[in-house]
């Protein structure tokens, strides 16, 4: 089968487009025909040289993002059969025309949801629903600022937040006011005319998809004893103590019964993912090349099989 592989770190002259054997699941392992995989910050990150810090061994088959149908199902499998359609997120080996997970990796794909689409999903979701739900603990009422408010994580944390019942506030550039207010916002910051700290203050929560200077501006915004957490940033205790709130970084882990939960919203018409580009899997260069560049509205999906 084909898929993509490193075999050393470094910048897109590793990647390699191969045959590789296809994997033969485990007992509780189901073995996926990927349809769509979905590219994300943390699969450059990991060509850059992160996948040694993270524990992977060379050669790493990338990818960790998938929407596809279950090809065979291991001994112990309950509750999926061969040919459901599913999606989630894997340790690796995404990118890939067959790839395993574990039963706590995978849902079934929301029905209203085509493989497309439904590979922008489980990552970003996941993402946001961890950091704001499960370490913020945003309740309905609540006022939340979320920065990269466009991007493929930014945008569902906009939506779940809106279905909590929160009062959401959006940053992103202007061109991306009408695509962020649509989501739900209610209100919206144009980050390019303005500091957002200057005008938005005493917010329950904040969650952060940018970084840099952004994340460090943004706990001036916050009311004391709100919660900032972030997707990309490693916050420090002392900057927390010095405004009187808390601060965590969401490390996304698997979660089935959470993605199941994500699937209603989806299908309930509350939560959508947008595709900024479909690319073929032989030009994974290029849609690394598109996430990298940090300025892609939504999300970019590999097309892989059918």
């Amino acid at each position: 089968m084909k898929a993509i592989v490193i075999k050393e770190y470094g910048n897109d002259d590793v990647l390699n487009y191969a045959d590789v054997e296809r994997p033969e699941p485990k007992a509780d392992e189901v073995l996926v025909k990927v349809h769509v995989a979905g590219v994300n910050p943390v699969d450059w990150k990991i060509r850059n040289g992160v996948g040694e810090r993270l524990g992977l061994k060379l050669p790493i088959m990338l990818g960790g993002e998938i929407a596809g149908t279950i090809e065979r199902i291991g001994d112990d499998v309950r509750g999926f059969k061969e040919g459901d359609a599913v999606y989630g997120i894997i340790r690796s080996g995404g990118f890939a025309e067959y790839a395993i997970a574990k039963m706590g990796d995978i849902a079934s794909k929301p029905q209203s949801l085509d493989f497309e689409n439904a590979a922008a999903v489980p990552l970003g979701a996941l993402t946001a629903w961890q950091a704001i739900f499960d370490l913020a603990h945003l309740s309905s009422g609540q006022r939340i600022l979320i920065t990269g408010a466009s991007g493929g994580v930014g945008s569902l944390a906009v939506q779940l937040a809106k279905a909590k019942g929160a009062y959401v506030i959006g940053t992103a550039s202007g061109r991306n006011e009408e695509f962020v207010r649509d989501l739900g916002a209610d209100e919206f910051v144009d980050y390019t005319k303005q500091n957002f700290e200057q005008v938005v203050k005493d917010v329950d929560v904040v969650f952060d998809a940018v970084g840099g200077d952004t994340f460090e501006r943004a706990f001036q915004t916050l009311k004391k004893g709100g919660f900032l957490v972030t997707s990309v940033e490693f916050p420090s205790e002392e900057k927390a103590q010095e405004f009187g709130v808390k601060s965590a970084r969401v490390h996304c882990k698997p979660n089935a019964e959470q993605l199941a939960a994500i699937s209603a919203l989806v299908d309930e018409g509350k939560l959508k993912a947008h595709v900024a580009t479909v690319l073929p899997l032989v030009e994974v260069k290029k849609a690394f090349q598109l996430s990298e560049s940090g300025r892609t509205r939504g999300k970019i999906v590999l097309q892989i099989g059918t």
